[in-house]
C-alpha cells in the first residue's frame, strides 16, 4: 500500500464518493491524509466474510463483486460496485464482523480509509454520516426489492429488468460480471438464464454478439416483459 501526500492532494476517489460531496477541497484532503490507496489484482479477495477489520474501502477504479454464502453453502451475488461506490461501511459503522465477502472483478485502486479516524470525520463532518446513511438506506431498498422480485416475479421478468436497468438508456449492454454471477444476483440458474436469454433473441428483442454483450433490438417489447 502507499500513502497519499496529503500537500500534494489530488481529489481522486474521494471527489467520487458521494458521502463526501459537501466537503470542500480542504476537507477533502483531510480525508485523502488518513487514506491508504490500494491495488488489488482481478479474482483477489478485498475483504473475508466473519473478519472484523473496521476499514471503509472506496472503489476509484474497477469493479467489485458484494457476496455472501448462505447456510446451505450457496454463493449469493449481492451486488456489483464501481468508481466511486464504497463497502465495508457496516463493519465501521457497528461492532460487528463482516457478513460478506468482496471480490475483484477486474484489476482495481481503491482508497481505504480506518474506521475510527472515519468516525472521527463524521463527527467533524456530520454531512458525512447523512449522505452515508442516505446510501446504506437505498441499498437496503434495493435489495429488499431484488428479493421480492426473485421471490415473485418470473425469469424473464427478472432478466429483462435487469438488462434495462444495466443498458441506462444505451441499445448494448456489457455484462459487469459473468452470467454465473448475474444469474446468482436474480435468483436463478446459470441455465436458466441462458435459456431465457435465447428465447429473448428468438422473439427479437435482443441478440447476443459476444460473450458479455447484450444489444437491445427492441426495447418497446423488452419493456411489455415487465
Amino acid at each position: 500500500m502507499t500513502v497519499p501526500n496529503h500537500e500534494d492532494y489530488d481529489p481522486g476517489c474521494i471527489s467520487l464518493v458521494p458521502i463526501f460531496s459537501d466537503l470542500s477541497l480542504q476537507e477533502m484532503g483531510e480525508v485523502a491524509a488518513i487514506t491508504q490507496e490500494r491495488h488489488v489484482s482481478k479474482g483477489e479477495t478485498v475483504y473475508f466474510a466473519g473478519r472484523t477489520e473496521k476499514q471503509l474501502f472506496v472503489i476509484h477504479q474497477g469493479r467489485v463483486k458484494i457476496s455472501r454464502i448462505s447456510e446451505s453453502g450457496k454463493v449469493q451475488v449481492i451486488r456489483v460496485l464501481g468508481p466511486g461506490d464504497f463497502m465495508g461501511e457496516l463493519s465501521v459503522l457497528h461492532d460487528m464482523p463482516r457478513t460478506d465477502f468482496a471480490e475483484a472483478l477486474q484489476d482495481c485502486t481503491m482508497c481505504v480509509i480506518p474506521g475510527e479516524a472515519l468516525k472521527t470525520l463524521m463527527q467533524r463532518f456530520p454531512s458525512i454520516a447523512l449522505k452515508a446513511l442516505e446510501e446504506l438506506s437505498t441499498r437496503v431498498e434495493q435489495l429488499q426489492t431484488r428479493l421480492e422480485q426473485n421471490q415473485h416475479s418470473s425469469p424473464e421478468y427478472r432478466i429483462a429488468r435487469a438488462i434495462l436497468d444495466l443498458s441506462g438508456g444505451s441499445s448494448t449492454v456489457t455484462l459487469p460480471m459473468t452470467k454465473g454471477d448475474l444469474a446468482s444476483q436474480l435468483g436463478m440458474t446459470q441455465e436458466t438464464l441462458s435459456r431465457k436469454l435465447s428465447s429473448l433473441q428468438e422473439a427479437g428483442l435482443i441478440n447476443q454478439p459476444s460473450p458479455g454483450v447484450i444489444r437491445i433490438i427492441d426495447r418497446s417489447g423488452l419493456e411489455a416483459v415487465i
